[in-house]
């Protein structure tokens, strides 16, 4: 029981950690449903590629110490970006615009098959095998109790608290006061009386598309970082969870996903810590299907008003 504290705060502090990667990506997820009302299920591998993006950067820059850790990872960050923002854009391009005005079913194929092509894609180039990524950032600081349970608390998860911190404020400001932000919102509410008073609906949807990229882009280097080992087919289960956050906290809200990922994130990690790690998913999702069986719309979402 003298170990219950403790134990409890590292596996808070690991939860959030990991959540807050989930609510990376499932902002993306939620941002385009609640503009095109369509769920874009290749956004799990945009994470996957731009891990894989980031990992190539390092292998590029090298490990040798020439090159400080924050240039390294700052580095890491602005390529995976850039990348990653084109195969947003053009998975929209590609996989969406065409079918924007189809049956949502052929729209749901369509972005399955990009998940699957993706996925293969980087497999082909990279390999199917798990690939390990350098520890460019070791280190903790540790908290040591008097009865010898130690927290430890990574560098690798602060950084990645720090980040989603940052990006949450400065995505929420640029949503709030940029022109663009005013003019997604507007679509939000009404892509079609938005289009006729002159916003560009075409252009605010590709910026959606890309800002979801670049989120997930974000995460999938951080974990990366944090966690060493890649492979071709993270982005499909991280993708999952992300969409079960955005679900949970109300898909087409922002903070929403946001209190999605994190629930989704403390939930797994308390699970396996006090269950079973092989119950973790279970707990999760058993979670989601009680939280929606009392509010359908998500615990943040607005319930749907049909106009008649």
């Amino acid at each position: 029981m003298a170990d219950f504290l403790p134990q409890f705060f590292q596996q808070l502090f690991n939860g959030l950690s990991l959540g807050a990667i989930y609510a990376l990506i499932a902002i993306g997820y939620t941002m385009v449903y609640g503009i095109i009302g369509m769920i874009n299920f290749a956004h799990g591998e945009i994470y996957m590629i731009g891990a894989y993006v980031g990992l190539i950067t390092l292998a590029v820059l090298g490990v040798d110490g020439s090159i400080p850790v924050p240039v390294l990872i700052a580095c890491m960050l602005v390529v995976s970006v850039l990348v990653t923002g084109v195969y947003g854009y053009a998975v929209e391009r590609v996989a969406y615009r065409p079918l924007r005005n189809s049956p949502r079913l052929i729209s749901l194929i369509s972005a399955i098959a990009m998940s699957i092509f993706l996925q293969n894609w980087v497999a082909l180039g990279q390999g199917a095998k798990d690939v390990a990524v350098p520890n460019i950032l070791p280190g903790a600081f540790e908290f040591t109790f008097s009865n010898d349970f130690t927290i430890v608390i990574s560098y690798a998860r602060i950084l990645i608290i720090a980040v989603v911190f940052v990006l949450m404020v400065a995505l929420t400001l640029f949503i709030k006061k940029s022109r663009m932000g005013r003019a997604s919102r507007a679509c939000s509410q009404d892509i079609q009386m938005a289009n006729m008073l002159g916003i560009d609906t075409n252009k605010v949807i590709s910026v959606i598309f890309i800002l979801g990229a670049v989120l997930a882009a974000v995460g999938g280097v951080l974990i990366a970082i944090t966690i060493g080992k890649l492979n071709p087919f993270i982005g499909f289960i991280a993708g999952i969870k992300a969409f079960t956050a955005a679900v949970l906290g109300g898909i087409g809200s922002v903070p929403g996903a946001i209190l999605g990922g994190l629930i989704i994130g403390v939930t797994e990690t308390m699970a396996a810590a006090y269950i079973a790690s092989e119950y973790k998913d279970i707990v999760a999702f058993g979670l989601l299907v009680l939280i929606l069986l009392f509010k359908p719309s998500g615990l943040l979402g607005k319930p749907e008003v049909e106009k008649v």
